[in-house]
Parts: C-alpha cells; sequence; structure tokens
C-alpha cells in the first residue's frame, strides 16, 4: 500500500488537482484580503466617540463579556475569531515555508499588527486594539488544527526539522552498513561503477593530474653532460655534428636513436 498522499504523487491527475487546490487557495486568499480591507480599513465616521486605543490585553474582551446582550458579545468576540479562522487555513496551503503552529501564529500577528495600527494612525473611526490581534491570531490557531494542517500535508511533504537532521556518516560508517542501508524499500539500488571508471571519476572530482600514456612514460631526460662532451670531441677531430633524429620520431618511439654518423 502507497503511503504517499494522494496528491503528491508524480502523475498527471495528481497535478492536475494539486494545481487546482492551489488555484482555489489563491482566490480564496484575495477574496479574503479583500474582504479584511473592507472590514479593518473603511473610515467610520459615526463611531469617532466610540472607538478608543486599548494597549492591555483583556480590556476590550471584558468590555464584550460585561455587554447585556449576549448576542452583541458572540458577534465582537467570535467576529474578531472568524476574521484570523482564513489565515491558519491557507497559509500552510500556499506558502509551505509558514507551515507549522508557531509559523502560523506569528505570521498572523504580524499581519494583523499592521492592520491595527493602520488602523489607529490612518483610518478615521478606528483605533488599536491588542485584543483584536490576540483574537484574530487564536482564530489563525483554530483554523490550522482544524483544517490547515491536513491540507498542507496533503500538498505538500512534511518538513524536517532541525532536530531531526542526521549528521553525515563517516565514509567507514557507511560501508560498515552496507549498500543498501537507508534505501527506500521499492526502489531499485544504484549499480556500481567499474573501478577504472570511478578512479577517473574521483581524479576528475579532486582536481589531480591524468597520469601520462604509455609512450611518453617510459621517456627518460637526456644527459646533457655526455652529449656536450660527445660534441666537442667531434669538433675537435673535424668531423661534422651528428644529426639526431626528429621530432616527431621522438613523439612517435618515445625515445631518441643514438645518433649517426654521415
Amino acid at each position: 500500500m502507497d503511503s504517499e498522499p494522494r496528491l503528491q504523487r508524480r502523475t498527471w491527475a495528481s497535478a492536475l488537482m494539486r494545481t487546482l487546490v492551489l488555484l482555489i487557495g489563491f482566490v480564496c486568499m484575495v477574496g479574503f484580503a479583500v474582504a479584511l480591507a473592507k472590514v479593518t480599513l473603511v473610515p467610520s465616521a459615526a463611531s469617532v466617540d466610540l472607538t478608543h486605543t486599548n494597549l492591555t490585553p483583556g480590556d476590550s474582551i471584558r468590555t464584550y463579556i460585561d455587554q447585556p446582550a449576549f448576542r452583541d458579545t458572540v458577534k465582537q468576540i467570535g467576529g474578531n475569531l472568524l476574521l484570523g479562522v482564513p489565515f491558519g487555513v491557507l497559509l500552510p496551503v500556499l506558502i509551505p515555508k509558514a507551515r507549522g503552529l508557531l509559523r502560523v501564529v506569528l505570521v498572523t500577528a504580524v499581519v494583523m499588527l499592521l492592520v491595527e495600527t493602520a488602523q489607529g494612525l490612518l483610518i478615521t473611526g478606528r483605533a488599536f486594539d491588542i485584543d483584536d490581534v490576540i483574537l484574530n491570531t487564536a482564530g489563525a490557531l483554530i483554523g490550522y488544527l482544524i483544517l490547515g494542517r491536513r491540507l498542507g500535508r496533503a500538498l505538500h511533504p512534511r518538513r524536517t526539522h532541525w532536530w531531526q537532521r542526521k549528521p553525515r556518516e563517516a565514509p567507514a560508517e557507511r560501508e560498515a552498513r552496507g549498500p543498501d542501508a537507508g534505501r527506500v524499500p521499492g526502489t531499485r539500488r544504484r549499480p556500481a561503477l567499474p573501478a577504472a571508471l570511478r578512479s577517473r571519476t574521483a581524479a576528475s572530482r579532486t582536481g589531480a593530474k591524468k597520469p601520462a600514456g604509455k609512450k611518453l612514460a617510459g621517456k627518460k631526460p637526456a644527459k646533457t653532460a655526455g652529449k656536450s662532451a660527445g660534441t666537442a670531441k667531434r669538433a675537435a677531430a673535424g668531423d661534422p655534428p651528428a644529426k639526431g633524429p626528429r621530432w616527431w620520431s621522438t613523439l612517435r618511439t618515445g625515445r631518441r636513436s643514438a645518433p649517426q654518423r654521415p
């Protein structure tokens, strides 16, 4: 039985389904961004006298709870919670690196802090409220635990955390464990390369020079001292200098032949 999620399989149907899910998630994120802007960044002149800045966590929540009408309490608290749920659902789908409980909470908190800051500084009839940030972040946490975590795992491979990463093994330890150690069951093992090809590949990786050819390997350096003594003796006797072999014959035979007298 294949344990790989259906949307992560390397088939045309899985790729088409994954693309469709990502496209739907992108459209939902755009729609959510527009709705968030209309709810939070639209001026409200009638609420100027009713709004005030709140920097103390819990003050606005207690005010919502102390309201006489239970419907208004549910509207205020439930509305802020629902406003953060799309973050927890869509972030793991569209941004794989944002998966994880702490990452979703951190991204949601940063975004909502920016929105609340813009409300308090730029929007008429709006004010900065730290409790709204807390409720929105809690809503993102709920959305991630209910649906976002499952969607993220279905679409993207699981992340390898820093505590799950194994240190590199030494070559001796890898050879001691055997060639099939660490191989995924059901996969084929790569065939071993020939010894000559392995040595050539290792030499190319390390930058080592290639060994000389067979013809040039046996070439010995010429004895300059003996050559100069023979030349001086022939010059004293009045004989013409001996002509050595041509350079192409040296390359062909790999050694110098004895000089020939005319």
